[in-house]
């Protein structure tokens, strides 16, 4: 089927409003906020794509987050979808400087917590994981539930969890100690944005567009009906009802492979970015600008070791510094087998 527009052409500011479901309690929490992306190398872009000054520096593999081998909760040897927060000034009491959330994917699944005084660990498993499991009564019962983002709300001074379960669902829970949640309601569904059959994978990030009257902007992984994966994106007054793009903020097609992943926003410079992984087991980078209506395809930003733990294959990256020192935390390894690995700039 032919389409008048260029999947990569954003939409007009009108998007499809949806209504939130469920209703919960106010939290607090903190969060390891993206860092001042310093200088660095990209990788080759697409034919025809402009080159610019570099964005991001070159991270180097530091080590593996967790021991996998001694976890208590490890249903099924793989894990996915790092989210580091730091929580100093920000939530009392907390077990450490930072917590990392992550998942497992396949059922049950499970969102995780692990915490620690440095972003390069050593990280100490939650003992009360899952914090989120895949039945919370009265509010849902499915197969699974994953990829935790957490968000620091300045506003509410909260710890707000978006998470998926099933696939076609994304869902916000909220947190004054980013252990604790309740349950707020559903933020994205497939019914929500036409043409998908998948809407996860959700990040949220506080990014102000005024011409859309939005204090927040998600992005995600949305799978057409066809079978191939795209980043789309919505935005939010409060980061609980969001207007969805009903095309997609980087098209699958538009940067040549069959599928994409995992996306990341990113600022730097006065401008925005979005990574993401692609089924070529890389990470790449588009500019879609303050207001989202750029797509300059920048090509390539991190290759995967060829041994371990990548072995060809990095995922989900997310983006943060502390001190100064900027680091990337993401998937490792072949799908539904990854670990959670740390790499750090320079």
């Amino acid at each position: 089927m032919s389409d008048a527009h260029s999947p990569d052409t954003p939409a007009p500011g009108v998007g499809r409003r949806t209504a939130l479901l469920g209703a919960g309690a106010a939290a607090a929490g903190a969060l390891l906020a993206p860092g001042l992306l310093a200088p660095g190398l990209l990788g080759p872009a697409p034919a025809g794509a402009a080159r610019t000054a570099p964005v991001l520096p070159r991270y180097t593999f530091l080590r593996e987050a967790l021991d996998t081998s001694s976890l208590a909760y490890n249903p099924t040897g793989e894990l996915i979808f790092p989210c580091l927060r730091g929580t100093a000034g920000r939530l009392s009491g907390a077990p450490g400087r930072f917590l990392l959330y992550y998942a497992p994917h396949d059922a049950p699944g499970g969102i995780c917590l692990a915490y620690a005084d440095s972003p390069e660990g050593p990280f100490t498993e939650h003992p009360g994981n899952p914090i989120v499991s895949r039945t919370w009564s009265p509010h849902y019962s499915v197969s699974h539930v994953s990829s935790p983002h957490v968000m620091w709300n300045a506003e509410h001074r909260e710890m707000w969890l978006y998470f998926h379960g099933e696939n076609t669902t994304t869902r916000l829970a909220r947190s004054r100690n980013g252990i604790d949640f309740d349950y707020q309601g559903t933020v994205l569904t497939t019914a929500m944005v036409p043409g998908t059959t998948e809407a996860s994978y959700a990040r949220v990030f506080e990014h102000p567009l005024p011409d859309r009257g939005a204090r927040y902007v998600m992005v995600f992984m949305r799978n057409s009906t066809g079978g191939n994966r795209s980043i789309g994106w919505g935005w939010s007054a409060d980061g609980i009802t969001f207007d969805f793009d009903p095309r997609p903020l980087v098209s699958h097609s538009s940067v040549g492979v069959a599928n994409l992943s995992g996306p990341h926003v990113l600022e730097r410079g006065g401008s925005t970015y979005v990574a993401y992984h692609t089924d070529r087991g890389d990470i790449r980078l588009t500019e879609v600008g303050r207001d989202f209506s750029l797509r300059n395809h920048l090509g390539v930003v991190h290759s995967p070791l060829a041994g371990p733990p990548d072995s060809g294959r990095s995922a989900a990256p997310s983006y943060g510094s502390d001190g100064g020192t900027q680091y990337m935390f993401y998937e490792a390894g072949a799908r539904l087998g990854a670990t959670i690995a740390i790499a750090r700039a320079g």
